[in-house]
């Protein structure tokens, strides 16, 4: 699995590095994005999907 992050839509409100702090992280500009090239197999089910249906703005998707 992978995600992405559009910063373009990133409101920098932290949900989704509170939930998966292994996949995503700030940025030099303040905003979220992913750390990892493939969410760990344990973070699939357990925040890393959970963050896609929690971002307020919807940057987050499912790729």
């Amino acid at each position: 699995m992978k995600v992405t992050v559009d910063q373009d839509l990133c409101i920098a409100c932290g949900t989704c590095i509170d939930l998966c702090p292994s996949v995503f992280d700030w940025d030099d500009e303040g905003l979220s994005h992913v750390i990892v090239d493939e969410v760990p197999e344990g973070a699939e089910d357990s925040c890393a999907r959970e963050s896609v249906n929690e971002c307020p703005t919807e940057a987050i998707k499912e790729v």
